[in-house]
């Protein structure tokens, strides 16, 4: 392993140099070439869930492979933009090492802006994002002003009114995280419950419409949807609420099931080994075939609840 100093620059300067020749109209990869920034976005949320699985399960060389194929990705959006003549590599890396340089002041800047504490480090970092996106929207403002109108333009009156709490939500990011930034971002301003009693109250008559929807003579689809979701977005504030990320706590929970189901599934495999024999003479004197899926598939579902609890009490330590 190297030391992070400038002997591994030109690894990054090979990379763009890798990037430029894929995306060469003559000689590079089709692929490649006809790809936009559109066309990527799903590789790059692909791409950072396999960084967080490899950190997951803890295998150094497998991060650092990730966290290359991550680091393609930007190096693809780049080279595209580069193209187009928008900005470069270099202009990402200084964007991002000026906001880091901005947003530390009691690093980088005057020691005496040390916050005294995590709260004051806290409001001191929501202080110079909000002046930065003041500054951001102003200028965006200003750029839609000298903007020709088309008459296919849709309207952004509401938009250049005033920069709202949650323009810097990504509306693209998983549900689950959306709704809890969206929740962070109006409770920095009072708009929240006071306490975790009401949240659970409100889990609770969500729960209730679900069941009443349920309850209807014709079954409205649509409007069910909209009872789950909001008993959904109850759910995570209730987790937030509670200091519990609610992504976490569902990818655990999953990751949990996962692994008892498997236990489940090898039960089941033990238990069809042992009548293996029974079960081929069988097939041969009836004349039918031996299943060749799962050995869940013919398993009633009492049978396989029983493997369940078994498998709850295989899994409860590990």
């Amino acid at each position: 392993m190297q030391n992070a100093n400038n002997s591994e620059l030109p690894e990054i300067k090979r990379l763009q140099e890798i990037m430029a020749t894929l995306r060469d109209p003559e000689s590079g990869c089709p692929w490649d070439v006809k790809q936009t920034m559109e066309s990527l976005t799903r590789y790059t949320i692909e791409e950072a869930y396999e960084v967080a699985d490899a950190i997951v399960k803890g295998e150094p060389s497998d991060i650092r492979d990730e966290l290359g194929d991550l680091l393609f990705q930007v190096v693809f959006y780049s080279r595209i933009a580069e193209e187009e003549g928008n900005f470069t590599l270099n202009d990402v890396a200084k964007s991002i090492s000026d906001k880091m340089t901005r947003r530390h002041p009691h690093v980088f800047g005057n020691a005496s802006a040390q916050p005294s504490s995590e709260e004051g480090l806290t409001a001191q970092w929501d202080s110079i994002k909000a002046q930065e996106k003041a500054l951001k929207h102003e200028n965006s403002r200003r750029r839609a002003l000298t903007q020709k109108p088309t008459s296919t333009s849709p309207s952004k009156d509401n938009e250049l009114a005033f920069p709202s709490l949650l323009d810097d939500v990504p509306v693209g990011m998983p549900a689950l995280m959306y709704a809890q930034k969206l929740q962070k971002a109006c409770a920095k301003v009072g708009f929240d419950w006071p306490d975790v009693a009401p949240v659970l109250d409100k889990v609770r008559e969500e729960v209730e419409e679900i069941q009443q929807e349920l309850d209807a003579e014709t079954l409205n689809q649509q409007a069910l949807e909209e009872e789950i979701g909001d008993a959904l977005f109850a759910m995570v504030n209730l987790a937030r609420h509670c200091k519990v990320d609610a992504d976490t706590a569902l990818r655990n929970a999953s990751n949990k099931f996962a692994k008892r189901f498997k236990v489940v599934e090898s039960l089941a495999f033990k238990a069809e080994s042992a009548n293996k024999i029974a079960s081929e003479y069988l097939s041969i004197i009836d004349g039918e075939p031996e299943s060749k899926g799962s050995p869940l598939a013919n398993m009633t579902l009492d049978e396989m609840e029983a493997l369940w609890q078994q498998a709850k009490i295989t899994t409860a330590n590990s």
